[in-house]
């Protein structure tokens, strides 16, 4: 039996393409055309011996056999990275500022600082998790190095959109959530302390609605509003990234409630060409978020192969 041994150059074209949404981007991104990166998704296909996409309306998605390949590229690529960097003794040095939202900071932060220690030791990383506002105001002003923040419109002038995420809405993951759409009453909100995206997005989706709401329970962290939240003291909205287990995503629709818009989620760097360090550990946060969207949204991710239906 012929033993398949797949291109990583190939691999790393498909990952990226899923992490970016737009095989179009990454084209962009590795300097190649979108000829190019067509001929490298047939070759992946030819590898496999099976589809990797399969017809989704005017596009194409992943089949059940292209969201395996995109797992184990991803885990492949990791490990290629990690040995490139061990051998060719790649030691960098320093210090990395980053800063993160609340909602990485329990899942998607462990992750990135254990995948980037493993291959660079010496790096020394002051991570800081705060709200948007925070954010903005630090990596504008050079206080941070990388920033990964929600994209609520603030531009800075190095950033780049990385993934559109659903927001939704929250209810306690065992028990009723406090309010019946029949009832006539107020939907009680939980929220966080105002200046808040989402919660200017909840009570706008609801005022459009004509559904009137109360603020419930007011949090200047995002461990009170889960505790609020599971004590089914009123309804929230975040993304489903990052959520703990003792709350769950409602179904708008069954619930009474507006649907909601999607959130762009951007990386704002302090420099357009940032130091070896924080390009590195750039790469792997983006590699990061991109599982992270994918566990959450995989039908968002699939679409992305849509530049080529």
């Amino acid at each position: 039996m012929r033993r398949t041994i797949f291109d990583l150059d190939v691999l790393r074209t498909f990952a990226t393409g899923m992490e970016l949404g737009n095989f179009a981007r990454a084209a962009d991104r590795l300097g190649r055309s979108t000829s190019a990166v067509s001929a490298q998704l047939k070759k992946l296909e030819e590898q496999a011996g099976t589809p990797i996409f399969r017809k989704a309306g005017r596009g194409l998605a992943l089949t059940d056999a292209g969201e395996t390949m995109l797992a184990y590229a991803r885990r492949l690529l990791e490990l290629n990275d990690e040995a490139a960097a061990a051998v060719q003794s790649i030691e960098l040095e320093g210090w990395v500022r980053l800063g993160l939202q609340e909602d990485f900071g329990e899942t998607l932060l462990p992750d990135v600082l254990g995948r980037f220690a493993r291959a660079h030791p010496k790096v020394r990383i002051e991570a800081r998790v705060v709200r948007n506002i925070e954010l903005i105001e630090r990596v504008t002003t050079g206080k941070l190095d990388l920033a990964l923040a929600w994209g609520e419109g603030t531009l800075t002038p190095h950033c780049d959109k990385i993934a559109e995420v659903p927001m939704r809405w929250i209810g306690p993951a065992e028990g009723a959530v406090g309010w019946n759409p029949g009832s006539g009453e107020p939907v009680p909100l939980a929220s966080l302390e105002a200046p808040c995206l989402l919660r200017t997005a909840a009570t706008k989706a609801l005022d459009a609605a004509g559904i009137a709401w109360r603020l419930a329970f007011v949090s200047p962290s995002l461990g009170g509003l889960w505790a609020a939240t599971a004590a089914g003291l009123g309804i929230t909205i975040r993304t489903p990234i990052g959520l703990p287990r003792k709350v769950k995503p409602l179904l708008a629709k069954e619930a009474g409630l507006p649907e909601l818009p999607s959130l762009g989620l951007v990386l704002h760097r302090a420099e357009a060409e940032p130091g070896p360090a924080a390009a590195r550990l750039a790469s792997i946060m983006l590699q990061s978020v991109g599982e992270a969207v994918a566990d959450v949204v995989p039908q968002a991710l699939r679409s992305a192969a849509r530049a080529y239906a």
